[in-house]
C-alpha cells in the first residue's frame, strides 16, 4: 500500500485533506473504541543494549516480551541524534528543523540566554488527543524548555512528574544502597541533592529512592486511576543516561560482568525493563492489554565515549550522523492489531510516532505532519519512506534505499551500502559518484525548505572511523 503526498525526493509529507483516509484503514471496532496509548521513551540506550537487539550479557526480559508480542523494528531511526530535538520530532510529527529545533539546549542557565524551548505554535501528543476524551501525564524527563509557557501542563498535559531539564541524578545520599561509577570526566559521585528538583505538576518533591522505580510507580498509579477512560502515558525516564547510578538489587543481578561502567549501565538497564514489566503488568491486570497500543524506543544512540554502553554492530555513537546516533531500538505492541512475532525491516522514523496514534483514535491532524500511520505499512509490508533527511549544525546524512551518505562540513563524504555493511566501515562514494550527487541534491532541496537553527550549537570531539570530528549538537 503506498501513500502519496508531498514528497522530497520520495520522502511523503501527510498534510490535512491526506491524513483521514489513513484512520480508515483501521477496522471498525478499533474506530469504536479509542484506544490508550503510551510512549516508553528511553534516554542514550544503544542498538546493542538490550536482549531481543543482541545484548550477550544484560537481561531485559520485559522489554524482549514485549518484542515478542508486536513488531519488532531493525531500521527504526530518531529525527536527531541527542536528546530535545529528537523529543521535540516524536512528540510532534515533524521535522523539528521546521521550527528551528534543531540542537541541545545545553546547561540549564543557557536556556534563557539562548531562548530555548519547544515553540508553542507546535502541537503536540496531548494536544491533539485531549478534545477526544483523552487524559495525558508526561513522567520523567521533559527537557523541552523551562520557562514559563514551555512546562508540560501548558503543552496539553494533564499530569507531570518528573524534572523539566535534560539530565538528573538517579540518587542521592539519602538514597539506600547506592552505587555510583565515573563516567566521562563526572567523577563517580552521589550529590546530596539533585540539580534540578523532582517536581510534581510545578511542585518540588522529594525523592529519595531510586529514581526509575519512582518514576514506574507514578506511570502505573496514572494508568490504575485512568482505567476507565482513555489515556495518554509519555513515560520518559533519564534511564540510561548518565550519570551511572544504580542500586544493589539492581547491580548484584550482573555481579558477573566485569567491566564496572558496563555493569552499572546493566544495572540502570535492569531498572528500566522491571519499568516496562510494571507498566505491561498492570494492563493485564486492569483488562486493558487489548486496548492499548504501546511503543518503546529510545531518544537517540548511546555515547559510547563514556565505555558503558554500545551500539552493537552500529557505527559512531551519540551526536554523530552515524547509525549509532540515529539508528535506535523500537518496538510496537498492540494485540490484534500490530503483527505479534514480527520483525520489520523497512525505514520507519519517530516521527510515525504520532500520526500512527491519531490514526488508531480516528483523530484528524490540522497540521501538515513528516511522520507517516505505520498500521497499513506493517499489514502490507510495505515501504513507508523513501528517503530520510538529518540535520546537526555541519553534520547530515541522508538515507534512500541501501543507500546512506554522511557529510560533516567539507570534512568528511561518505557512503555506505547499509544492506551490506550495517557498520558503515566501507565508503562507496568513490565507486559511485552519481549515487553521492543524487543524494546530495536531494538532501539541499530539503535542507533549504527547512528553517534556520534558533539557537548555537555546542560542541564534541569524536572518533570515528580513525577520522576526529567537532560534532555539533
Amino acid at each position: 500500500m503506498r501513500l502519496s503526498g508531498m514528497e522530497y525526493d520520495g520522502h511523503t509529507m501527510l498534510t490535512r485533506r491526506q491524513f483521514l483516509p489513513l484512520t480508515l484503514a483501521l477496522p471498525l471496532a478499533a474506530q469504536a473504541r479509542k484506544p490508550n496509548l503510551i510512549v516508553i521513551l528511553a534516554d542514550d540506550m544503544g542498538y546493542g543494549d538490550i536482549g531481543c537487539y543482541g545484548s550477550p550479557d544484560v537481561p531485559t526480559p520485559h522489554i524482549d516480551a514485549l518484542a515478542r508480542g508486536g513488531t519488532r523494528f531493525t531500521d527504526a531511526y530518531v529525527s536527531c541524534a541527542v536528546c530535545s530535538p529528537s523529543r521535540a520530532a516524536l512528540l510532534t510529527g515533524r521535522y523539528q528543523h521546521r521550527f528551528g529545533h534543531e540542537f541541545n539546549s545545553g546547561p540549564i542557565e543557557r536556556e534563557a540566554v539562548i531562548n530555548f524551548g519547544l515553540p508553542a505554535s507546535e502541537k503536540i501528543i496531548p494536544q491533539y488527543l485531549k478534545p477526544a476524551g483523552y487524559r495525558s501525564m508526561a513522567v520523567g524527563k521533559w527537557h523541552l524548555g523551562v520557562r514559563r509557557g514551555y512546562h508540560p501542563q501548558e503543552r496539553g498535559f494533564d499530569e507531570f512528574f518528573g524534572f523539566l531539564t535534560g539530565g538528573n541524578a538517579f540518587v542521592t545520599k539519602k538514597t539506600a544502597n547506592a552505587k555510583a561509577v565515573g563516567s566521562d570526566g563526572d567523577g563517580a559521585r552521589i550529590p546530596a541533592e539533585r540539580a534540578d528538583p523532582i517536581r510534581r505538576g510545578n511542585t518540588p518533591v522529594e525523592v529519595e529512592r531510586y529514581l526509575t522505580d519512582v518514576f514506574a510507580e507514578e506511570a502505573v498509579a496514572f494508568i490504575e486511576r485512568n482505567r476507565t477512560n482513555p489515556f495518554f502515558l509519555y513515560f520518559a525516564p533519564n534511564a540510561i543516561h548518565t550519570p551511572l547510578h544504580a542500586i544493589e538489587k539492581y547491580v548484584d543481578r550482573v555481579a558477573s560482568i566485569r567491566n564496572e561502567r558496563h555493569r552499572l549501565l546493566a544495572a540502570m538497564t535492569i531498572a528500566l525493563d522491571e519499568a516496562v514489566g510494571a507498566i505491561m503488568t498492570k494492563l493485564k491486570q486492569t483488562g486493558l492489554s487489548e486496548s492499548t497500543m504501546v511503543v518503546f524506543l529510545s531518544d537517540n544512540g548511546c555515547p559510547v565515549v563514556t565505555g558503558a554502553g554500545t551500539n552493537g554492530p552500529l557505527n559512531g555513537e551519540k551526536a554523530t550522523y552515524y547509525e549509532g546516533g540515529i539508528r535506535v531500538p523500537f518496538v510496537m505492541h498492540w494485540p490484534g492489531k500490530v503483527p505479534a512475532a514480527h520483525v520489520y525491516r523497512k525505514a520507519v522514523v519517530s516521527r510515525d510516532i504520532l500520526p500512527t496514534f491519531l490514526a488508531s483514535a480516528n483523530i484528524r491532524a490540522d497540521t501538515a505532519l513528516d511522520g507517516v500511520n505505520l498500521l497499513p505499512f506493517l499489514r502490507n509490508n510495505a515501504t513507508p519512506h523513501e528517503t530520510l533527511f538529518w540535520r546537526g549544525g555541519k553534520g547530515r546524512a541522508v538515507r534512500k534505499g541501501k543507500w546512506k551518505l554522511v557529510e560533516f562540513g567539507d570534512q568528511l563524504s561518505a557512503l555506505f551500502d547499509l544492506e551490506a555493511d550495517i557498520g558503515e566501515r566501507k565508503d562507496l562514494s568513490a565507486n559511485h559518484p552519481e549515487v553521492v550527487r543524487e543524494l546530495r541534491a536531494a538532501w539541499k532541496a530539503w535542507s533549504d525548505s527547512m528553517a534556520k537553527p534558533a539557537w548555537p550549537p555546542r560542541s564534541r570531539d569524536i572518533t570515528v572511523n580513525g577520522q576526529k570530528l567537532t560534532w555539533e549538537l
